[in-house]
């Protein structure tokens, strides 16, 4: 078989890692990781990061490698990622990208804008624009200059909504647009995608038990050392889902089972807002609405028959 690329992406909880590590193990690939909260080594078990008797089955890469004080950004792990891909493929071996965060899998698929930095006069402007008018207020101005941009940011998102507008305030050009001067970063036809959508009562069922068994398995301990680390709330690894509500258990202003209700709660609305995403930005990508491992495995090889000859 000639070396491809495979691209599986789903929500949190849907079963593409272990699709992923069985789709390597059946084709010799090594795999890529596109899950931003899963780069960091602190919370191996809170993102869900494979197991180290899992990555002894196929080559990871971008699993655990920056420290929670190094915030990275979609251009750095395309930059890293494309690398590695470009690398894998050149000793002519097939890649699965698998993931999470569909913004990684968008820069691979139809490219990243080299949007210019905002100077940090225009972004505390914005952020006090935004405090005195209101989400609601603040997306209807945006809605006039870049009507994309505020379509397609989800609710409550302001760190997205203040970006948008910072970039039009200071270029004059709307993000939208700089977004469109793009070219993907991988070559058309190189690629093969599929996205797990799973039914939401079933996919919620898994999130759960899953994070149940997180703090089974130690999950506590992680957030503790994290939070001992005492490092700025803005930092992405401090926004990993969960953290924040398990981080008041590990103070105490919480029992367990109120801080685990919690994370379990934010785990399924992070799902939601996954799969809402994919739904709108990958609609051309193949499905998969199994859940379970075999019938995902059937469905996969069915969308890919290439795979059996």
């Amino acid at each position: 078989m000639e070396p491809r690329i495979w691209l599986i992406a789903g929500p949190t909880a849907s079963g593409k890692s272990a699709l992923a590590l069985r789709l390597a193990r059946h084709i010799g690939a090594e795999i890529i990781n596109a899950d931003a909260l899963q780069l960091y080594s602190d919370l191996r078990l809170l993102t869900a990061r494979p197991s180290a008797a899992e990555e002894a089955q196929a080559p990871h890469h971008l699993f655990g490698v920056a420290d929670a004080a190094d915030g990275w950004s979609v251009g750095r792990w395309l930059r890293a990622a494309t690398a590695l891909i470009d690398e894998i493929t050149g000793r002519g071996r097939p890649v699965v990208v698998v993931g999470g965060t569909g913004l990684y899998f968008r820069a691979l698929t139809h490219g990243l804008a080299e949007v210019p930095n905002t100077p940090l006069g225009v972004r505390e402007t914005v952020a006090a624009e935004f405090e005195a008018l209101g989400e609601a207020a603040f997306r209807q101005r945006l809605a006039k200059a870049d009507p994309a941009a505020e379509a397609r940011i989800s609710p409550s998102d302001r760190q997205r909504l203040t970006r948008a507008w910072e970039v039009y305030v200071a270029t004059g050009t709307s993000l939208s647009d700089w977004q469109a001067r793009t070219s993907p970063a991988l070559a058309p036809r190189s690629w093969s995608a599929v996205a797990l959508d799973p039914p939401r009562p079933a996919l919620f069922a898994r999130c759960d038990a899953r994070l149940g068994l997180m703090v089974a398995q130690g999950a506590l301990d992680e957030v503790a050392a994290l939070a001992a680390r005492n490092l700025a709330p803005d930092l992405p690894a401090m926004k990993a889902v969960g953290y924040r509500e398990l981080a008041a258990v590990v103070r105490g202003e919480v029992p367990l089972s109120a801080g685990l209700e919690a994370a379990r709660q934010e785990t399924r609305r992070y799902a939601k807002r996954q799969a809402t995403w994919m739904r709108g930005q990958m609609a051309d990508w193949p499905r998969i609405d199994a859940i379970e491992h075999e019938a995902q495995w059937r469905q996969f090889i069915a969308l890919n028959p290439v795979l059996t000859a």
